[in-house]
């Protein structure tokens, strides 16, 4: 039975011209955004300031994260028109920074490491000014795939834990803990700004998600992500607990004091909401 929504989960939207300006021209380009294929509850707001993150590779993932609703099934071959469309949009809406994101593909032999160095090169070609976030796959942390990436140069590099380990057999159970973590420590290694997040509310402890930060510093991770998970359909993973504002309060100020640049920690915070404020 799912839980009724506490008072602090409530979010008031509005659905206005912006919106549905930026709403319409993914649609033209024939584009995916992860805003509308994992129901992200900031869509309304973030459409509106005509920020847009983008979801490539695809609509279809090859893994089967319990708390994602991104679609399972049957892949297509990457669109090999997707780069130069998102790069086109991007100065269409004249984002100043961008963050661009996949399905999973374990299906590809490069697990989908040269498309995101597309996006980034189109990018950068018609939009030198635009800074680019990736947040990657695990791309089956193979150094190889790594390098395909860090050749294109990102000014940030984002992957999620999402979630703490002691979770991952029922929440992730295609994925692995420290692969996670090692991938973040070649981006570091590479020397790129990095970024991760998690969700709490799946059952996790306090010590545990405090547990989770000091790993992240332990590979020198930059910034940091945490939220509210909120069950996006009936076939995902129930809410086991709301977490109340004053606990993501006490999270943000133990990242800090781990050492995280900055600590993005609230009920609506996802890896790439008001994602451009890490580089202010």
């Amino acid at each position: 039975m799912n839980k009724p929504f506490p008072q602090w989960i409530k979010k008031r939207f509005s659905i206005t011209d912006e919106y549905l300006e930026t709403k319409s021209l993914v649609e033209k380009y024939s584009l995916n955004s992860v805003c509308k294929e994992a129901r992200c509850p900031n869509i309304y707001e973030c459409f509106k300031k005509k920020y847009v993150t983008f979801l490539i590779l695809g609509q279809v993932c090859t893994r089967r994260c319990g708390f994602c609703s991104v679609k399972k099934g049957k892949t297509l071959p990457p669109d090999p028109g997707e780069p130069e469309k998102i790069a086109e949009l991007v100065a269409k809406l004249n984002l100043k920074y961008v963050v661009i994101t996949s399905v999973t593909r374990d299906d590809l032999s490069d697990y989908g490491a040269n498309q995101f160095s597309l996006c980034v090169k189109k990018i950068r070609e018609k939009s030198p000014e635009t800074q680019v976030e990736l947040l990657i796959p695990d791309l089956n942390g193979n150094p190889e795939n790594l390098k395909i990436i860090f050749e294109s140069k990102p000014d940030v590099l984002s992957h999620n834990m999402e979630t703490v380990p002691g979770l991952y057999s029922s929440i992730r159970q295609m994925a692995d803990y420290n692969t996670s973590l090692n991938v973040l420590l070649q981006s570091k290694n590479a020397g790129f700004i990095t970024k991760s997040s998690i969700m709490v509310g799946l059952g996790e402890k306090e010590e545990e998600v405090i547990d989770v930060m000091k790993d992240l510093r332990s590979v020198f991770c930059d910034f940091f992500v945490i939220g509210q998970y909120l069950q996006p359909d009936k076939n995902r993973l129930p809410v086991v607990e709301f977490i109340r504002p004053e606990i993501f309060e006490k999270y943000q100020k133990i990242g800090e004091s781990l050492g995280f640049k900055k600590v993005f920690s609230g009920v609506f915070y996802r890896s790439s909401y008001r994602a451009e404020e890490a580089l202010l």
